[in-house]
């Protein structure tokens, strides 16, 4: 809504002290995301050029508001009113969003060692994981996807990673639209993204 845009507007100012555009370190001013075990990949998702539509690979070294729109509008609520097909749209693009996050190197692919990353970030908080449980947890769930997106594979076949398709298939019935969006409602203690 306008009154949305208005409130990204302000946070977009506070964000890059009143500038045109916004640099990843005016990020570091984000009490939230300071507390994310990912949050270097959640800064990134906002300069990848994929993500702003600017491009098949690389990073913008400052986006302006209107990619900063560009960028929230994957975190949007579903609304009501949408068609089924609209939702699936809507589903497609804020997975696509976090695929991205996941194929760090822009390869259209999320390799083990991508998916160890990020792993080993979301559970570097924990003291009472050690780095080789995280890899553990990582493989095992890396095997699980590529069985559900290849079947059963025989004992030389390598899996190279996953695609966008079968990352839209390991997703298949989670409720990303509930999980993956900003609450508009205070713009002062709004976390980026949930």
């Amino acid at each position: 809504s306008s009154d949305q845009i208005e409130q990204l507007r302000r946070r977009f100012k506070q964000l890059s002290g009143d500038q045109p555009t916004i640099r990843k370190e005016h990020f570091n001013n984000v009490p939230d995301l300071e507390l994310n075990p990912i949050r270097s990949k959640i800064v990134r998702a906002f300069f990848d050029n994929r993500n702003l539509r600017k491009g098949p690979s690389g990073l913008a070294d400052e986006i302006n508001f209107e990619d900063f729109l560009t960028i929230m509008a994957y975190f949007q609520p579903i609304d009501v009113t949408m068609d089924e097909e609209q939702v699936q749209l809507c589903r497609k693009e804020k997975l696509r969003f976090l695929f991205h996050m996941y194929d760090s190197d822009s390869d259209g692919r999320i390799t083990l060692e991508e998916y160890r990353n990020v792993v080993e970030e979301l559970l570097s908080g924990n003291p009472h994981i050690e780095k080789d449980s995280a890899r553990s947890i990582a493989d095992g769930a890396m095997m699980e996807a590529a069985s559900v997106c290849m079947g059963q594979m025989e004992p030389d076949q390598v899996y190279e990673g996953i695609t966008f398709d079968d990352f839209l298939k390991i997703w298949q019935g989670i409720d990303i639209e509930t999980k993956m969006h900003v609450r508009f409602l205070n713009m002062e203690t709004m976390a980026l993204c949930h």
